[in-house]
């Protein structure tokens, strides 16, 4: 039911699957198969895949670092944008590509769960789209040397509260990667 008009596709966004964002992440072998599973499927029912690269002064353009992990394989014909800033709508063509595709309603999985993922999905919400969580293909990293809860507890509480979203016009959602259905509206 998302607010924009004539928008009536899905797409899958993966956020920052890449070697270095991911590295040592909580859980990331089991997100990363369940990635590629949710890319699988896209690509089978037809549902436009859409991958987000990070870069900074930490994951720099080009480098091994900024890569899509090796057991991911964007087709050239997918759409890649490129992101300096945690919400992959921000200063990007994002919303030019999801456009131009007439998509609405997104799902949506990758890395870091409080930081890209997050602001991602909140500015999805902002903009009109529907967007679904998938709340085990998504991960991050252990930061609880700077006080934050343990990763397990940060990605618990996302789904929780992505679960629990509400906005006029518009759907949101989490759901397993075996539960996502691409053709919902």
């Amino acid at each position: 039911m998302t607010t924009l008009e004539n928008r009536p596709n899905t797409a899958l966004i993966i956020i920052d699957v890449q070697t270095r964002v991911v590295e040592g992440n909580h859980q990331r072998d089991e997100v990363v198969a369940n990635v590629a599973t949710l890319v699988d499927r896209a690509r089978a029912e037809e549902v436009p895949v859409v991958w987000v690269q990070h870069s900074d002064e930490r994951t720099v353009r080009d480098s091994d670092g900024w890569q899509i992990v090796a057991e991911l394989t964007p087709d050239d014909a997918e759409p890649h944008v490129e992101k300096h800033y945690g919400d992959a709508f921000e200063d990007t063509t994002l919303e030019a590509v999801l456009a131009d595709l007439g998509v609405g309603r997104l799902v949506v999985a990758g890395a870091q769960t409080d930081q890209c993922v997050r602001s991602t999905l909140h500015g999805a919400f902002a903009r009109g789209y529907d967007a679904t969580l998938v709340g085990d293909a998504h991960t991050t990293a252990d930061l609880t040397e700077w006080g934050a809860p343990t990763p397990e507890l940060v990605i618990a509480h996302t789904n929780l509260y992505w679960d629990n979203q509400e906005a006029p016009g518009r759907t949101a959602g989490t759901v397993a990667t075996d539960e996502v259905d691409f053709a919902a509206s």
